[in-house]
């Protein structure tokens, strides 16, 4: 089960104890009847719950029950039977606002000769109780409820109530009380209390208690409007937002979501139209809709997405037939993820933050969608994560079990399903370490496993993502958040549609908080947000010219590569701070220039990047964003490699060349070769010391043939530590001297000088001289020059193949050419004797 309940309240554990240990025993025996059963009717901001009961004598009583310090507190008696369809409070608790119907059909058939009104609503003083006022008498039915302030704010001595008419209307109360005689709290006003028209014509309506925002659509000639209405603390609200949509409304009646639970809507047929809106602090603003299927055995939901400006509609064929037919799917909101959860059939997560690829949604079915205590149908989501079961009148809060969705990565069939598990997860990190090694481990054992996508740059891509995003506010839409650039795998059970929506409109300027974030996404998508986002296309090619300029000896300026490495200086000097522990992994810090020109590129280039979309952000600031990013990328790749060397149970000794690998170590290099492929494929940095380690594992692991062909084809990179290393562990055997002449041979040549010379072998001396003679007939080619006659040569050899080449040497030396006039030993002498020697070897002389 992937959502986990934790139940907050319970009528029956929280309140009904309660009521029994209250009233007369009239009171217990009417519990005995369904009737006389207690139900919640609101959920009000601050998390109290109002709930009402008959008592003895069949009186409608209305009770609040705090989940803060579990108690219960009886707020006003009917001493009538009434039905209650809706109840608010406000926050100081002074002022009750309820609305019922005041008598059955078949009362009010009796009841012709006295016309009654349908439904009352009053406004009732209950610190103490004391007055009450009628606000509405009418025939249709009212919804109630008070406005809350902000936290910590004292709102006196104004209180402000909402009223929601089925004749399409919602007005605002404006209501003044006063305190009189040190402790009563009394409405100030005698006469009419001021109001103000809040909406006209609606069809629809949502409250977003915790926001205190009102959204609802209106018809507007062949197209319907959705707009939201911002309220204040100040008594004002603003109209803050229109959106047209394309779904069509017709014959619908009126809905209310939101507004209470009215429990006579369970004997109602099915409704025809299930309409929510759910925000996110990212700035994701969604509408779910599902209508009553045209056919039995399929679903069909859209999720329209306002602030990317597109719509999804799914279409699901329903495998089970021997479940009982439920009346609608259920919406819940989990801020980075909507619920689509219909019971006993499947659970639908879709990412609000990035819904372009299906495969970052999350579709399960059978045991893996099913969400225990959860009632079959009537189900809400009054605020993030909670789920309120109407008919059972129980609360929740809601959350991804991280227990269960690891479960669910490690049965996974499908690529769509590990890419979507995988990526939950990750977003799930920041809360334990834990998580993160486990996600390592899955994907160390299922290298091989994914087709469609590479497990590692989706680790380091997202976790990266993840960590830098919440520092400032626009990151989300400059750094990348997936290797993918598009999906074409397939979903089984499940189609989607995708239309594009028009984009919602804000009608405030300089707005903050939610309708900023949400301004920016539409800013984002107008400027065609997946240019936005950072890729290092532009960084490959500016690595791949300056190496290409450095094997030609064609360096750019001195104060280019100066800034270049300074910024891996800083990099390397950040990642070391924090790196204070001790590690397993044998990471030497060497000079490796390759990596460090890439860190320092990388830096250079994600500067420039984020200068360009942050003119508000300081340089300071953003020249700090990209220090941390690159260094938790250099971060990651050790606590990658952390992990596997505790899961393999290695040691730091591991680079000890003279000795032959285990299968652990096997195995650990076949991840790190993984890992470079991952790092290769997005052109992204190694830490210091990397390249160095894997090819120590190449040695000690790999036959020699496909050490050799792998070096070849660039899966192992030789440095100059390795080299070293190379001579230091390894003696002098036949099958050693062969690795280390094949190793030497392939040496880059500028590391190929520096380590050739601290081996002294025939073979590499041998090696050396060869490589003199080429580099010195290649210069002598660009030079005219005469032959030498003058002898060199401390002893005459009658070889005159041998005494030209030698002369001719020795003449390129005196025009000062000698490629390692550095080093005394190596000469046109060097050059005869170490031929001599080598002709006497073949000869076995």
């Amino acid at each position: 089960m992937l959502l986990q309940l934790s139940a907050e309240f319970d009528l029956q554990s929280d309140v009904v104890p309660w009521l029994l240990a209250q009233g007369p025993a009239a009171a217990l025996d009417a519990f005995e009847k369904s009737a006389a059963t207690p139900y919640v009717v609101n959920v009000e901001r601050n998390g109290k719950i109002i709930y009402t009961w008959k008592g003895s004598g069949r009186n409608t009583c209305i009770g609040l029950y705090d989940p803060f310090n579990k108690q219960n507190e009886h707020l006003y008696t009917f001493e009538k039977d009434l039905h209650v369809i809706s109840c608010s409070i406000n926050n100081e608790k002074t002022l009750l606002a309820v609305s019922f119907l005041q008598s059955t059909k078949e009362e009010r058939v009796n009841q012709l000769l006295q016309p009654v009104s349908k439904c009352l609503t009053l406004l009732i003083e209950i610190h103490p109780v004391n007055n009450v006022r009628v606000l509405k008498a009418v025939d249709t039915c009212i919804r109630v409820q008070f406005l809350y302030p902000v936290a910590n704010r004292n709102p006196f001595p104004e209180s402000h109530l909402l009223l929601i008419s089925e004749d399409k209307y919602i007005e605002q109360f404006h209501i003044h009380v006063v305190t009189e005689d040190h402790h009563k709290v009394v409405i100030q006003n005698s006469g009419q209390l001021p109001r103000d028209r809040v909406a006209d014509d609606l069809i629809w309506a949502q409250w977003d208690m915790t926001e205190q925002r009102l959204f609802y659509i209106v018809p507007k000639e062949s197209r319907n409007i959705l707009k939201c209405v911002q309220f204040y603390p100040d008594e004002n609200f603003n109209l803050i937002l229109e959106a047209s949509l394309d779904i069509s409304l017709r014959d619908i009646g009126l809905k209310f979501v939101n507004f209470g639970y009215d429990y006579s809507q369970d004997q109602e047929e099915p409704r025809s139209l299930n309409l929510q809106v759910f925000t996110s602090k990212t700035g994701s603003f969604c509408l779910c809709c599902s209508q009553a299927p045209d056919i039995p055995k399929e679903v069909t939901y859209s999720v329209s997405f306002l602030h990317k400006g597109y719509s999804k509609t799914f279409t699901v064929a329903l495998q089970r037939t021997d479940y009982p037919q439920v009346k609608e799917v259920a919406f819940l909101n989990l801020d980075y993820y909507v619920v689509v959860y219909l019971p006993g059939h499947f659970l639908h997560l879709l990412n609000t933050q990035h819904p372009d690829l299906m495969c970052y949604n999350l579709f399960l079915t059978g045991e893996d969608a099913r969400i225990n205590m959860l009632h079959k149908s009537s189900i809400q989501s009054p605020f993030k994560s909670a789920v309120w079961d109407c008919c059972s009148g129980r609360m929740f809060t809601v959350r991804i079990n991280e227990c269960s969705l690891m479960q669910f990565l490690w049965n996974s069939k499908l690529d769509s399903d590990r890419l979507a598990a995988l990526h939950c997860a990750l977003l799930h990190v920041r809360n334990t370490t834990d998580l993160e090694m486990q996600i390592i481990q899955w994907i160390s054992e299922n290298l091989s496993a994914c087709s469609t996508f590479d497990p590692f740059q989706e680790l380091i891509i997202a976790s990266l993502y993840w960590a830098m995003c919440p520092e400032t506010s626009k990151l989300d839409k400059l750094l990348p958040y997936t290797s993918l650039l598009y999906w074409n795998g397939i979903i089984p059970g499940i189609t989607c549609i995708t239309d594009i929506i028009s984009l919602p409109e804000l009608k405030v300027q300089n707005c903050k908080g939610f309708w900023e974030k949400l301004n920016l996404n539409l800013e984002c998508v107008k400027y065609a947000e997946p240019h936005l986002h950072y890729n290092n296309n532009v960084l490959r090619r500016e690595w791949y010219k300056l190496l290409s300029e450095e094997k030609a000896e064609e360096r750019r300026t001195t104060t280019y590569l100066r800034n270049i490495f300074e910024n891996a200086k800083k990099v390397l000097s950040n990642l070391a701070e924090w790196n204070l522990e001790e590690r397993l992994v044998p990471l030497f810090q060497e000079e490796d220039y390759q990596q460090r020109l890439l860190i320092g590129l990388m830096v250079a280039q994600l500067k420039d990047h984020l200068m360009r979309h942050l003119q508000y952000v300081g340089k300071t600031k953003i020249d700090q964003i990209v220090l941390d990013y690159v260094s938790k990328l250099l971060d990651l790749i050790c606590r990658i490699m952390e992990a596997v060397w505790r899961k393999y149970s290695l040691q730091s000794c591991v680079l000890c060349l003279d000795k032959r690998g285990s299968a652990a170590e096997f195995a650990a290099f076949h991840i790190m070769s993984r890992i470079l492929e991952a790092a290769n494929g997005m052109c992204i940095p190694l830490p210091p010391g990397f390249h160095t380690l894997h090819m120590g594992l190449g040695v000690r692991c790999l036959p020699l043939h496909t050490l050799l062909h792998y070096i070849d084809n660039g899966v192992l990179q030789l440095t100059e530590t390795c080299a070293i290393k190379l001579l230091k562990d390894l003696d002098n055997t036949e099958k050693n001297e062969k690795l280390k002449f094949s190793i030497f041979t392939r040496l880059p040549e500028a590391i190929g000088h520096k380590v050739s010379q601290l081996w002294n072998h025939p073979v590499n001396s041998n090696f050396i001289a060869r490589n003199s003679v080429k580099l010195l007939l290649d210069k002598l080619r660009k030079r005219q020059h005469n032959r030498p006659v003058v002898d060199r040569l401390s002893v005459h050899v009658e070889f005159l193949p041998l005494n030209y080449l030698v002369d001719m040497l020795a003449e390129v030396e005196d025009q000062g050419l000698n490629p390692f006039e550095e080093e005394d030993n190596v000469n046109a002498k060097f050059v005869e004797e170490t031929a001599l020697k080598h002709t006497m070897m073949l000869l076995g002389l």
